[in-house]
């Protein structure tokens, strides 16, 4: 078997993500950072002419202090055929990439912060200690991915608590009421469910 085409790990981000990119303004505020992330998230579950649906999911990094968009990341877990490709994980690995640091703690005096349209699954929550975040916004909880038929795998109680002590903040239920409206809204799609 030849292995060489498989020799790099991609993963395929839409255009309308990266325009997305360019056109966001300095964000002031976490309201305004979550609304931003879930008109994303929104945009992934929509399959269209050209592109499938990438899933209700989406992740970004911002500084904390200036509001700076870093990168963002929506759910690419079905169309990249990778089912480590959830929003928080493409968004970390690209801020990681742009700023070339494995740990975006390492990079003082700066903070930055993932904004999330969804509470972390297990995978995702696994992965934020080593990210070097300084604070977790989540929109939807894990139970209200999960009443729309999404495993989000095994993850320990009080894990807000778990990530504090280790020196991450934790905001939960920012703009829920709309961050459950994405999700709702695909399960009336009939979005594939991974």
């Amino acid at each position: 078997m030849n292995l060489a085409p498989f020799a790099q790990c991609c993963l395929s981000l839409p255009t309308w993500l990266l325009q997305a990119e360019r056109e966001v303004p300095i964000l002031a505020g976490a309201t305004a950072r979550m609304r931003w992330v879930l008109a994303l998230a929104r945009r992934n579950s929509q399959t269209t002419a050209t592109e499938t649906a990438g899933g209700p999911f989406a992740a970004a990094v911002f500084d904390a202090d200036s509001g700076a968009l870093i990168c963002a990341g929506v759910n690419r877990v079905i169309p990249s055929c990778c089912s480590a490709a959830h929003a928080e994980m493409v968004a970390l690995m690209r801020a990681q990439q742009r700023l070339g640091q494995h740990r975006l703690d390492l990079l003082p005096p700066r903070r930055f912060e993932l904004v999330s349209s969804t509470e972390p699954c297990a995978m995702c929550l696994g992965a934020l200690p080593w990210a070097g975040i300084h604070r977790l916004l989540c929109g939807a909880r894990d139970e209200d991915a999960r009443a729309i038929g999404f495993d989000e795998g095994d993850k320990p109680d009080r894990w807000q608590d778990k990530l504090q002590q280790r020196g991450i903040a934790v905001v939960t239920d920012l703009c829920r009421s709309e961050a459950i409206a994405v999700l709702q809204d695909y399960a009336r799609q009939q979005g594939q469910l991974y």
